[in-house]
């Protein structure tokens, strides 16, 4: 390996209205970025009707041949992008989800199969979280009480931010300890 290249790899699987350098999927790139991975970002415009029955084998077809060029990325995903966990357990890949689309089977039923390590990050306000199979899926979950679908709380907004500051410190510390120790 020459300087300046780097065996990690991380792909970005953004949300359906949610870009891949939106909020919090920026922060998780640049912690991965920070321990020298390579970014690979996916930019895309989902169908918009039912999405969430079409969504699995969409997101798996804009998924999987980025994968394919790039090995053994670690797979980062907000929200529909979860969808993409199916990809990571088809390939054996780590995966950081967050706020996955955990009351949909198709999701779930992904993340089962998973053989290799992944972080789950939501929040108790968000619709699709579900807390108890979180845990039941991984022993590496972060849940926000309070926390919607964008991971902000009520209130005054530094409470918003500070919830950043949780999910980059559990995305830096699984990085640190689980996939790249």
């Amino acid at each position: 390996m020459s300087k300046g290249e780097s065996k990690r790899n991380a792909v970005i699987i953004p949300g359906g209205m949610y870009g891949p350098q939106a909020g919090l999927l920026a922060y998780v790139s640049e912690a991965a970025a920070r321990r020298d991975a390579i970014i690979e970002l996916i930019s895309w415009t989902p169908p918009r009707d039912r999405l969430l029955e079409r969504g699995p084998s969409w997101v798996y077809e804009q998924v999987s041949p980025v994968v394919e060029r790039l090995g053994t990325p670690l797979l980062i995903g907000k929200s529909l992008g979860s969808f993409g966990a199916a990809v990571a357990a088809d390939r054996g890949l780590a995966g950081i989800w967050l706020t996955p689309l955990l009351t949909t089977p198709a999701c779930v039923d992904a993340l089962r199969r998973a053989t290799e390590p992944f972080l789950l990050v939501g929040g108790t306000a968000d619709e699709f979280w579900d807390g108890a199979t979180a845990r039941e899926l991984t022993s590496h979950v972060l849940e926000i009480n309070g926390a919607d679908h964008g991971m902000k709380l009520p209130g005054p907004l530094h409470k918003s931010a500070e919830v950043l500051g949780q999910v980059t410190t559990a995305v830096e510390a699984f990085l640190d300890n689980i996939v790249w120790h």
